[in-house]
């Protein structure tokens, strides 16, 4: 049973409710976000690779080709150490309102069970 006065106890429930709900959103908006970042970067790599494409019909010896290569390596190189930071960084903030939406329910703080 519960060992808070029934006031009390709704009380505490609401507002927990209401850090619980506020983390849902936050999370919600966390994956819209990187969902949006993401289909950009797809966008990108379209555009880069027409690029890439572009400069090697267009190329008439070794050296452009080799050029158009090594720039196309060369910004493939930048975006995936740009993705990489960004999965970090998404994969921190998920972490973190995930915390944040487990110990709503689990501080010791609050209404306590009593067997």
């Amino acid at each position: 049973m519960f060992n808070l006065p029934p006031a009390e106890f709704a009380t505490i429930s609401m507002k927990r409710f209401e850090e619980f709900a506020k983390a849902q959103t936050e999370q919600f908006n966390n994956f819209q976000e990187t969902n949006r970042h993401w289909l950009d970067r797809v966008q990108a790599e379209a555009n880069l690779a027409s690029e890439f494409v572009s400069k090697i019909t267009a190329a008439r010896s070794i050296p452009d080709a080799m050029t158009a290569y090594q720039e196309w390596g060369g910004k493939r190189l930048e975006m995936m150490a740009e993705d990489t930071k960004h999965l970090l960084e998404n994969t921190q903030k998920y972490m973190q309102t995930s915390a944040r939406l487990l110990a709503n329910g689990w501080r010791s703080k609050g209404p306590s069970v009593s067997s």
